[in-house]
């Protein structure tokens, strides 16, 4: 037992001077076009910084005044090498400076055990070191609109939804202020992203982008959002189809692995059941997706207009559904019981699939054989991907919106006359 804590002890010192190190690496990498004796630090001075953290956070639980004492010498001799820094560069950056007191805070932390956070702290840092040219340059390129749009969604996504109660209200106890305010993050932060994306990748690859990541969390908040976006016309109009398509596939492909994860009983029946609307969906999404790269690309002489980056509306529309959808479906189930399961999993599906499949998946086993389950998600698919063709008409219009509607509502089609047919 002693060796093993010698050994452990010996490799929290070799992570701690480790940590150092690298960050070493990346400021002299940084600073080597300095003259010899005019940097604040080198590769050195930091793999030992990490170490004396090291060392300190070894001390601190059986003497905490020694390993105080060197923390705290550390960092005064930081402050120190700061202070001529400055006066010798005659400038006033305080990077080189924090970044050894994070080194010394990371290389306390592997000391006392937390090798995990210590790490993971100078691994951070030395990637927004290394990004520095890049994240100025974006910096450089962000408008004040822009500048106050992240500023609001801090707000709504920091300050906001934390403070809300995590708490039952309203008929049946159906509504969470938490859980709502969570449907408004999402679908604004995804308008957020697909925003940036179009400014940094371009209107297709950025909005193609956006909607395969959306859509691993809601296809829903990726309709509402894009369907927003089409009515202002601001893109060429197949990428936005091409898009909800795409989206639609990913929500298709998202169901078959929860459902082989949560519910497999039902697995072979849905897949079969749900095949032909993800077959429409694929052919909808290439085709449109073609017609989005042969589109006539922006006068490059004149500058694409872009949207208000902080979109709330479309995600405020959208946690209103919610709230009435969820009572609908708990009025439905105590009024009528288990003999309701599959008119209350088609109204929440209609919303949200997931919470579908995890009522569902608690479920089988007990009242549903294999058939009969399949069949209950399968509806509740079906009016999803038609609840959210109904979503882009009412918010795009149909002039605008029926491009990428009618695709959704034929692979609803599709399935349920998939659903007639085992019927």
């Amino acid at each position: 037992m002693p060796i093993d804590l010698e050994l452990s002890d010996l490799a929290r010192l070799a992570v701690s001077l480790a940590l150092g190190l690298l960050v070493g690496i990346q400021r002299g990498w940084a600073q080597r076009d300095r003259q010899e004796g005019t940097r604040f630090a080198g590769v050195r001075t930091f793999a030992l910084i990490g170490l004396i953290g090291g060392i300190a956070g070894m001390l601190f639980r059986g003497a905490p005044g020694p390993a105080t004492v060197l923390l705290g010498s550390a960092g005064l001799l930081v402050l120190v090498g700061y202070l001529r820094d400055s006066r010798l560069s005659e400038t006033a950056s305080g990077t080189s400076g924090l970044v050894a007191l994070l080194t010394l805070a990371s290389g306390f932390l592997v000391g006392v055990g937390e090798r995990l956070t210590g790490t993971a702290i100078a691994v951070i840092m030395v990637l927004l070191l290394a990004l520095r040219d890049q994240l100025h340059g974006w910096i450089n390129r962000l408008s004040q609109r822009e500048v106050l749009s992240i500023a609001r969604y801090a707000l709504v996504a920091l300050v906001i939804l934390p403070l809300l109660p995590d708490k039952a209200f309203g008929p049946y106890g159906a509504w969470n202020p938490r859980h709502l305010w969570l449907v408004v993050v999402l679908v604004s932060g995804l308008s957020f992203a697909g925003y940036f994306a179009t400014r940094m990748l371009g209107a297709t690859r950025g909005i193609i982008a956006t909607a395969a990541a959306g859509a691993l969390v809601s296809s829903a908040a990726v309709t509402a959002s894009l369907a927003s976006r089409m009515k202002e016309g601001e893109e060429p109009r197949p990428v936005f189809p091409a898009a909800i398509a795409f989206a639609s596939v990913i929500m298709f492909l998202r169901v078959l692995v929860l459902v082989a994860i949560l519910a497999p009983i039902a697995l072979p029946t849905l897949a079969r059941l749900i095949a032909p609307g993800l077959v429409v969906a694929i052919i909808a999404a290439g085709w449109y997706l073609r017609r989005s790269r042969n589109a006539a690309t922006p006068n490059p002489g004149h500058e694409i207009a872009m949207r208000n980056p902080f979109d709330i509306g479309p995600a405020l529309m959208l946690a209103g559904l919610v709230m009435v959808l969820t009572v609908a479906s708990l009025w439905v189930l105590d009024s009528f019981g288990e003999h309701g399961l599959a008119a209350v999993l088609a109204i929440s599906g209609t919303i949200d699939v997931d919470a579908a499949i995890i009522t569902l998946g608690g479920l089988t086993g007990h009242s549903l054989d294999a058939r009969m389950a399949g069949l209950v998600l399968a509806v509740p698919i079906a009016l999803n991907t038609l609840y959210k063709a109904g979503v882009v008409v009412s918010l795009a219009g149909w002039r605008n919106g029926r491009s990428a509607a009618l695709p959704l509502a034929g692979s609803a089609l599709a399935i349920g006359a998939a659903v007639l047919t085992l019927l």
